[in-house]
């Protein structure tokens, strides 16, 4: 049963020419269940072309609070990500965030 305490979010952003998920997507999606109050990322995917991609994106931003910003998990992906799609992560990470920031702010103003 769901317990209303945590919230999945999507952020998108362009892939780069070149890619192999370009031939499928036009875009790259991360994908998160967060908690409500503690902007805690519980799981995370996204829309890269392999399983072991999506599967090590998910790994890194696995724990990140979103109450704490986006830069710990840019840096994470800087580090430890060597793909083409290292910008596009980052894009996608931030509108992710953006739309988290969002409905916290609407959820403050209740």
């Amino acid at each position: 049963m769901f317990n209303g305490k945590t919230i999945f979010i999507a952020g998108h952003a362009r892939l780069p020419q070149g890619m192999a998920a370009k031939s499928v997507f036009e875009t790259l999606t991360i994908t998160a269940e967060i908690d409500k109050k503690y902007g805690v990322v519980l799981e995370a995917s996204c829309t890269l072309a392999t399983e072991h991609g999506r599967e090590f994106i998910g790994r890194l931003l696995k724990g990140i609070s979103l109450n704490d910003g986006v830069d710990e998990a840019i840096e994470a992906i800087q580090t430890y990500y060597r793909g083409k799609a290292t910008n596009a992560l980052i894009a996608a990470l931030k509108d992710l965030d953006t739309h988290f920031q969002q409905i916290k702010s609407i959820d403050v103003e209740k």
